[in-house]
C-alpha cells in the first residue's frame, strides 16, 4: 500500500491547480501581497505587469450584481487612458451572460472584457516576463543607470550581452531587467526568449 506521503506528493499538483495562488514579490504596477484565483490569473498578472499600456492593477475589483448574486472580476486595471477595468481570465465560469455583467460594470464605471488565452499563453512574452520579474524591487544605482543611458543615446540601441559589459556596480541582469520593468529601457518580449542578442533601446518620455 502506499504511504501517505507518496499519495500526498501524486496529489499536489492538483491540489496547487485548484487553491488560490499566493504571491509576494516586490510590486511594479500591482500589490505587493495578493492571492489568485487560479494559476492561470496569476500568469494574467504577470502579463498586465509588462503591458505599457497599463497603469496598475489590483486583485480586489468591486463587486457587480449579477442575476441577483454578487461578483467579482479576477482583476481590476487602469489604462494609460485613465479608463478602470475589470478582467476575468478565459478559465472562469461565470453566473451571468457577458452583456449583464458589462451593464453592471458600466454602472460603476468601468469596463469588462475577458481576456483570451492567446493573449496569456502565444509566444514568449509570459515566460519573458517570468524571468524578468524575479528582479522587480532591485534597486539600480545612479552610476549605472546614467551610464548606461548615456551609451544608449550614443548608439540608438545595444544588444543585451553589450549592456551588460555597461554596468557596473551591481549585479549587471539584475540591474537591466530592473530597468525594463520599470519603463526605462525596453526589449521585443514577444518573438523569442531574452537573450544575449536581444536589443535593448531607450524608452523617452
Amino acid at each position: 500500500m502506499a504511504s501517505s506521503d507518496h499519495v500526498t506528493r501524486r496529489l499536489r499538483p492538483s491540489l496547487e491547480a485548484a487553491l488560490p495562488q499566493k504571491n509576494f514579490r516586490p510590486a511594479v504596477k500591482g500589490p505587493v501581497r495578493r492571492s489568485f484565483r487560479s494559476r492561470v490569473v496569476h500568469d494574467l498578472s504577470a502579463i498586465l505587469e509588462l503591458d505599457p499600456t497599463v497603469v496598475s492593477w489590483s486583485c480586489g475589483p468591486p463587486q457587480v450584481v449579477v442575476g441577483g448574486k454578487d461578483y467579482a472580476s479576477d482583476i481590476c486595471m487602469t489604462d494609460t487612458d485613465g479608463v478602470r477595468w475589470m478582467l476575468d481570465a478565459f478559465d472562469r465560469k461565470r453566473p451571468a451572460d457577458v452583456a449583464a455583467i458589462t451593464s453592471a460594470a458600466a454602472a460603476l464605471s468601468y469596463r469588462y472584457r475577458i481576456v483570451d488565452r492567446s493573449e496569456i499563453y502565444d509566444g514568449f512574452r509570459l515566460r519573458n516576463a517570468s524571468d524578468l520579474l524575479r528582479y522587480a524591487g532591485h534597486n539600480v544605482p545612479l552610476g549605472d543607470r546614467v551610464r548606461l543611458l548615456s551609451v544608449l543615446d550614443e548608439n540608438g540601441s545595444l544588444s543585451f550581452s553589450e549592456c551588460l559589459q555597461v554596468l557596473r556596480e551591481t549585479q549587471p541582469v539584475a540591474a537591466l531587467a530592473s530597468l525594463i520593468l520599470q519603463g526605462i529601457v525596453e526589449v521585443e518580449l514577444d518573438d523569442a526568449l531574452i537573450g544575449p542578442e536581444t536589443m535593448v533601446r531607450r524608452i523617452r518620455a
